[in-house]
């Protein structure tokens, strides 16, 4: 690969590949950021570019640029030197290295999200926001298990104003969240609204406890029996031995 000048404050990027070389105009800020580079150093310099924000291992540029590790390990220091390139870690091989651009910010695919700190899952800020969504419903429905239900959008905005969460979570985020407690039993959906919007509310308290053991079960008139719940509710003998 070769930089000239093109007479105009830019310069001219060539790109050889097995067969062909490509030119490309490069603009003054491009040109002025690769300014004193070797042709080796430009050509990683480009590879990690053509990244994106979802950044390239090591590895990976290695067999681009077909350059050796000990002097692609020399490149990536002048790069990060001169604060062109960062070196970053993904969630799903925190031992490995990658690169990508120094002012671009990681996909959430390498970061993990809002839902990772440190690279780790953070459980406590998960507990925490998910906490704050049942009190929401709740509070916002009137009680448990009661109101018109209550919106993704709202909730948001709610979360927002109350400022319970180190990043500025997407809707979609909230209704991850959303889904976790619907799986838990914690919340259910409760119909739409006019505009099609799902709405939620708190999920009624659930007692599947009774007084008897397994070995009641066992006993051939089990279901000629009385059971009294513990939350006070009784059901007959003859009648379906479930309650919800």
């Amino acid at each position: 690969m070769s930089k000239q000048d093109d007479g105009a404050g830019g310069a001219v990027g060539a790109t050889t590949t097995t067969s062909e070389v490509y030119f490309s105009l490069l603009s003054t800020e491009e040109a002025t950021k690769l300014h004193g580079l070797d042709a080796p150093s430009k050509m990683v310099y480009q590879v990690i570019e053509a990244s994106g924000s979802r950044g390239i291992w090591t590895v990976d540029v290695r067999v681009q640029t077909n350059i050796q590790q000990a002097t692609l390990t020399k490149i990536f220091k002048q790069l990060e030197t001169r604060r062109l390139i960062k070196p970053i870690k993904a969630v799903t091989a925190k031992t490995k290295k990658l690169y990508m651009l120094y002012d671009l910010t990681p996909a959430k695919e390498i970061t993990g999200g809002p839902w990772y700190s440190e690279y780790e899952f953070d459980h406590e800020f998960i507990a925490e926001l998910r906490n704050f969504i049942v009190l929401c419903i709740t509070r916002m429905n009137g009680g448990y298990g009661v109101g018109n239900g209550v919106t993704v959008r709202q909730i948001s905005a709610k979360m927002t104003q109350a400022n319970v969460s180190r990043v500025q979570l997407s809707n979609d985020e909230v209704s991850q969240l959303l889904r976790t407690l619907i799986l838990d039993h914690i919340v259910e959906r409760h119909g739409v609204t006019d505009n099609g919007e799902a709405v939620y509310v708190t999920a009624k308290p659930v007692s599947t406890m009774c007084r008897f053991g397994w070995w009641d079960v066992l006993s051939p008139d089990f279901h000629f029996r009385g059971i009294l719940f513990e939350d006070g509710v009784y059901l007959a003998p003859h009648e379906p031995h479930h309650h919800s």
